[in-house]
């Protein structure tokens, strides 16, 4: 029974990403049209997307490399993994099938995906995607790590469960806990790929960059992915930034996590909706902007503070 409760459990985290996840897609997509003064697409549209592109033919145009096919499984796979390890309105439900390392390795894997299926495809306008990804997991991708390892400082332990419960303020509410939710909150915009940080798709630029020779089923599951990176970060944001309520009985404390995922996809939404795309020389310098001063932290966290 010990060992099927944490399974059933991170099967339920799984079935909520891929149920709420295109939810999240809709509602952004709705709010954006109606401050740009647009009636926009039905909330349910991202369901309908996914549906048509699953029932499409898979076209493949030449020798497709292997490395094509399992980018594409694996980018999925990676996130719905982290699913099973992030608390999402109850404890951490895999909690012993890892810990604060392997959720840094499974977030960095989740990036390096996208680089790995625009470079197996090989086009123009999905290699330059691939190059400004790779520029940007550069400087981004070590501002999420340093945010955990800051956590995990304060508290001691490396475990999920203790990490992801607000672990920056573990000693009250430490300088370095503070200045990482201001980092973390000026780059969650980066981290879920939206606008003004989308520069390595940029639709109206690149067309879609690492995507560009995606259709159907393929297509389907690479935005599958991105939809619940979304819900995933979200996630790992409130468990280790906003904690308050996680005490609270099962079904308020859901409610609770939920309604707080909820307000942070708006914030993403909003930002989307009313700034325009960076160059990426822009945010480069910005991200590197923000490691400097995630740095700053973490060494202040080493001495308690």
């Amino acid at each position: 029974m010990k060992t099927l409760l944490p399974i059933l459990g991170g099967l339920a985290n799984v079935a909520i990403v891929l149920v709420i996840a295109p939810f999240f897609q809709g509602v952004l997509r709705k709010v954006t049209a109606r401050i740009q003064s647009r009636q926009g697409p039905p909330i349910w549209q991202a369901y309908y997307d996914l549906l048509k592109l699953l029932g499409k033919e898979d076209i493949e145009s030449g020798e497709i490399p292997l490395m094509q096919r399992f980018s594409v499984y694996l980018s999925l796979a990676t996130v719905l993994t982290l699913a099973c390890l992030v608390p999402m309105g109850f404890p951490a439900p895999m909690n012993g099938a890892g810990d604060a390392i392997l959720l840094i390795y499974l977030l960095t894997l989740s990036g390096v995906c996208t680089l790995l299926a625009g470079l197996a495809a090989g086009s123009t306008y999905s290699l330059i995607g691939i190059s400004r990804e790779m520029m940007t997991m550069i400087a981004l991708e070590p501002l999420f790590a340093v945010a955990i390892v800051i956590g995990a400082v304060h508290t001691g332990s490396f475990r999920l469960d203790t990490v992801l419960n607000g672990s920056v303020y573990a000693t009250g509410v430490p300088v370095s806990g503070v200045i990482m939710l201001a980092v973390m909150l000026l780059s969650f915009q980066a981290f879920v790929q939206r606008v003004p940080f989308d520069i390595s798709e940029a639709e109206t630029e690149i067309m879609e960059g690492p995507l560009m020779e995606y259709s159907g089923p393929k297509l389907a599951l690479l935005k599958y992915a991105q939809m619940a990176k979304l819900v995933i970060y979200s996630a790992l944001f409130v468990a280790l930034f906003v904690p308050w309520g996680a005490g609270l009985p099962f079904g308020l404390g859901w409610l609770a996590f939920w309604a707080k995922v909820f307000v942070l996809v708006l914030l993403v939404t909003l930002v989307a909706a009313t700034h325009a795309r960076y160059r990426i020389d822009q945010a480069i310098r910005y991200f590197a902007g923000l490691l400097g001063v995630a740095m700053i932290a973490l060494v202040l966290a080493g001495y308690g503070y």
